[in-house]
């Protein structure tokens, strides 16, 4: 989960001017207390929905299910996974330069708890209703709520790095309650309960966002760009051919899917076909994006490698959250159909597992954040290149477990959540370890007169994992011994692999850390 706030860094903070300077929220600006709380209930009702989702989707229809396949959901929820992520950019855009960031939370908060309500209303039509509208709605609010904790701290430093410790516990808090309380629910109760619960979730972070806005001052209230036309001669109509630009290459992508499809290379009238033509859609840009950087970007040769870098990191990041993402599919599933849920003489429901990540991040994160500190004064914290191998190491090391779980599981017997549980601390070892530094380390990689361009192209690295999580869920069948051990075996290796050349990629890094 910590690569949700981290959208912050990758746009800058919300402009600073008039910030509030009351400080009664644990010493920090009142404003702060209107978005944590605003964050902890979007949290709540996304990760509350995230528990019920794969689960509703594979439930028979005696079971009030929609009865998919486990492939034809895992694409599903790949793609909404997906969504999620690549909406960020666009809804940034959107608040940066036409309504501003205040107004896009707003909206956006909206947006997303009419999409939990659709989902309360039986049909695949409102379903699918429910699921377009909360990608919209998220990618309105995350990145924008985010940008604005930052525009309350104009002096920036270690005050604004604590207010955004802070604003981060609201995010697990949401994340660690949502799945006890949406997920007992809609399995307990009614699937369509459970998405209820969510929107109503939303509704009350819409409520007390617009009761706590007088506490936020100016910040967020208008777009960045309002004054654009006071900028330097010339800029509009830049700004306007950026934009004909990405009308022609959207309108060409556009066309070559009509022709693939036509051609029957691709299928676009199937979640599964959709999931596997978004991967390779967002491959291709990635490929696309640092192949016209490196040929015509007018990069020097430090920038060069350090955009090298990127790409190595952009690899290790989808490979990572190919194998994270599946705690809401594969381990879920899994959770559902071969675990023992009877703890302490009751029996739980699957969804309640879902909470262990939140719980761990808020009990280790503390502790991260130390542990890099003092090994940064004695001159040994280790490198970026090795955090992002130990993450991949990590995440692999958690399905590794996940395949002597599976095979305990074969004869037919139900094993013990302590298997999942193990899982799930090792993969929030390996979120803290290399989440963390992604944004961080690629903004400073990254050519500053690109630097938006390439946080976009690393969300899309976040997306394709998304994807390719969703891909394998739906590979899981009765025997998901080889489908975690695959995700092992690649994790591990490709950390491994990444240790070996920690030294080389430390020196085209060119001296950032």
């Amino acid at each position: 989960m910590t690569q949700t706030p981290a959208t912050e860094s990758a746009r800058g903070a919300a402009t600073p001017l008039e910030a509030p300077e009351q400080r009664d929220f644990f010493g920090h600006p009142r404003g702060l207390s209107t978005l944590f709380f605003t964050e902890l209930w979007e949290r709540f009702s996304f990760y509350g929905m995230r528990a019920l989702l794969i689960l509703f989707m594979t439930a028979t229809a005696e079971r009030g299910g929609l009865g998919f396949t486990a492939e034809k959901a895992g694409a599903i929820y790949g793609l909404y996974g997906a969504g999620v992520y690549l909406t960020a950019m666009p809804g940034g855009w959107l608040a940066d330069r036409i309504i501003g960031q205040r107004r896009a939370v707003l909206l956006g908060g909206i947006i997303i708890a009419l999409g939990h309500f659709s989902m309360a209303l039986p049909g695949t039509l409102f379903f699918y209703l429910g699921l377009l509208l909360i990608v919209l709605g998220t990618g309105l609010l995350k990145p924008n709520i985010s940008a604005m904790v930052g525009g309350l701290y104009p002096e920036g430093g270690a005050r604004r790095d604590a207010g955004f410790s802070i604003f981060y516990m609201g995010i697990n808090l949401g994340a660690f309650i949502a799945p006890l309380v949406v997920g007992t629910l809609g399995e307990r109760v009614n699937w369509h309960a459970g998405f209820g619960a969510a929107g109503i979730g939303m509704v009350f972070g819409v409520i007390q966002y617009l009761l706590g806005g007088k506490h936020l001052g100016e910040v967020g209230r208008k777009p960045q760009s309002a004054d654009v036309r006071t900028g330097t001669p010339g800029q509009p109509e830049k700004r306007g051919g950026s934009r004909l630009a990405g009308l022609v290459l959207a309108g060409a992508l556009v066309g070559v899917l009509v022709v693939l499809q036509l051609l029957g290379k691709v299928d676009l009238t199937s979640a599964v076909g959709l999931a596997r033509t978004g991967g390779l859609i967002i491959v291709t840009l990635a490929l696309a994006f640092f192949a016209y950087q490196f040929t015509a970007g007018g990069l020097d040769a430090t920038e060069k490698r350090r955009l090298a870098v990127i790409g190595v990191f952009f690899a290790s990041s989808t490979l990572f959250w190919a194998g994270f993402e599946q705690a809401g599919s594969s381990l879920n599933l899994f959770a559902r159909d071969a675990t023992d849920l009877r703890v302490l003489g009751l029996e739980i429901p699957p969804s309640t597992l879902q909470s262990v990540n939140a719980l761990f991040i808020i009990a280790l994160a503390p502790v991260f954040a130390w542990m890099w500190v003092r090994l940064n004064k004695r001159g040994l914290e280790p490198s970026s290149p090795a955090k992002f191998s130990l993450g991949l190491v990590l995440m692999g090391a958690g399905f590794a477990v996940m395949v002597a779980a599976s095979l305990a599981a074969a004869g037919g017997d139900k094993v013990s959540p302590l298997w999942l549980v193990l899982t799930y601390l090792l993969h929030t070892l390996g979120e803290l370890s290399l989440s963390p530094v992604g944004l961080s380390t690629v903004t400073k990689l990254a050519p500053q007169r690109v630097v938006g361009q390439m946080m976009g192209v690393w969300f899309m690295s976040m997306s394709l994992g998304n994807i390719v999580a969703g891909q394998l869920a739906g590979k899981l069948g009765t025997n998901p011994t080889p489908i975690f051990g695959a995700v092992a075996v690649t994790g591990i290796v490709a950390g491994l692999v990444l240790a070996l050349f920690v030294r080389p990629l430390r020196r085209m890094m060119g001296g950032v850390h």
